[in-house]
């Protein structure tokens, strides 16, 4: 690219860009490399401040649909307009971009606009394939729907027209190959530099700033000498912070509350685990901590509500973003419900966990073997019978199980190496060439 030429890239996200990590990361590597950035999308929870304080960012707030009693296709149909309408007002808006970097999904109607307004703009279309539109519709209609055939359709067509192309596995990059005859790189996610493992003294104060809002955290041992307690740590009065030995061992899941995650299976495996820490003193108690916003969020906490357990608790804390990995980094074990529409994506919060030294119990999907490994840096399940026995294994005779010490090692010897790549690393030799072409 001449030196004299602008570095002008737009990034859209037809979706919430504060929950849209990897477009996010995106954008802070154009950053990184002197570009000016027009980011298109909702702002409903708050984007980066990396982003926000950025004085070659401009952010183009897309108005949401109003919620209108209308029938569903009438109601889809209009929505349609309505964000062809946005997306056209905030294109032409921006300043002229030499590359459009659109998120799929969804398709519609973002691939379309994108693509004649390139057309118009001269610029160069690239599009970040992160799953298929059409298989997530098909979760909640009949594959052979018209919905479902239209949105496929038009991803094959306009992706087929794209100048780039990026995607988030291997396996969707062959499937991309195969049936459509796009050409795409492959971009791993990778973890931030926020997700890594933290000191003990930080998971110390993390514990502490947790009591003030949830009582699961708060432990009263004024009778021992220490100097401050949470329930999982102490510190003393040479300024030492240590692990009590009789905690609770702490579980952690991220869900976005959606059909592609059965929820369910993580409560009957914690019901068997209940039922099998009852009726032995050779487990710990288990304090399950669930993060994330969506749809049958609702629906399950009052499926929580009524369940009586004595060996495990349930909390869905909010938290603030710069406390979400420390939480991460503080845990036990994760565990990741996510099943792909497609079985070519992969969970980003493992990606995040893994950053931060936590191994994870993940359910089986086609491409899952790309990240996590079975008993290497974590475990596979297929059910809730599998999850619940990973996890009586796992916290039997918690903390001091010596059976476990081997293949502990050995999953922080993987995550270690996991760690060593991270976004910036891999963006810039799997996605930054793209951006240096004429």
């Amino acid at each position: 690219m001449s030196i004299n030429k602008p570095k002008n890239v737009c990034v859209i996200v037809l979706g919430d860009v504060g929950r849209s990590p990897r477009m996010q990361y995106h954008v802070k590597s154009l950053i990184q490399h002197n570009y000016n950035i027009d980011l298109i999308g909702y702002i409903e929870s708050a984007p980066l401040k990396e982003i926000t304080q950025d004085p070659n960012t401009k952010i183009y707030n897309l108005t949401p649909f109003p919620d209108l009693n209308l029938p569903t296709g009438l109601k889809y149909v209009f929505k349609t307009f309505w964000q062809i309408l946005s997306l056209l007002i905030a294109l032409f808006s921006i300043r002229r971009p030499q590359f459009v970097l659109c998120q799929n999904p969804p398709a519609i109607p973002t691939l379309f606009v994108c693509y004649f307004y390139c057309l118009l703009a001269r610029s160069k279309f690239i599009i970040d394939w992160h799953n298929y539109t059409y298989t997530i519709l098909a979760l909640g209609s009949s594959p052979t729907s018209l919905i479902v055939k239209w949105a496929k359709w038009i991803e094959r067509k306009f992706g087929q027209k794209s100048w780039a192309n990026l995607c988030v596995t291997n396996a969707m990059k062959e499937d991309l190959k195969d049936n459509w005859g796009i050409q795409a790189t492959v971009l791993y996610d990778r973890p931030s530099p926020a997700f890594q493992p933290i000191t003990l003294a930080k998971k110390h104060e993390l514990f502490k700033k947790l009591g003030t809002e949830y009582a699961e955290f708060v432990c009263d041992d004024s009778n021992t000498g220490a100097v401050e307690s949470t329930v999982f740590t102490q510190k003393l009065q040479n300024g030492d912070v240590v692990l009590k030995p009789n905690r609770p061992a702490l579980l952690i899941s991220s869900t976005s509350w959606t059909p592609d995650e059965d929820f369910g299976i993580l409560l009957r495996a914690l019901e068997t685990y209940d039922k099998t820490a009852r009726s032995s003193s050779n487990y710990p108690h288990l304090l399950c901590v669930i993060t994330g916003k969506g749809p049958q969020k609702e629906h399950y906490l009052e499926v929580i509500s009524t369940k009586v357990w004595k060996k495990v608790s349930i909390l869905t804390p909010w938290l603030e973003s710069e406390d979400y990995p420390k939480l991460l980094a503080s845990a036990d074990l994760g565990v990741c419900l996510h099943w792909s529409s497609s079985g070519l994506d992969l969970p980003m919060k493992v990606v995040d966990m893994f950053g931060c030294g936590l191994p994870v119990c993940a359910i089986n999907f086609k491409c899952l073997s790309e990240l996590v490994q079975h008993e290497k840096n974590g475990f596979v399940f297929e059910n809730e019978k599998e999850l619940a026995e990973q996890l009586i294994s796992w916290f039997y005779e918690y903390p001091k199980n010596i059976s476990l010490v081997n293949i502990k090692e050995i999953f922080q010897q993987n995550l270690r190496q996991f760690q060593m790549l991270r976004w910036n690393e891999n963006w810039n030799k799997n996605a930054l060439p793209l951006f240096k072409k004429e």
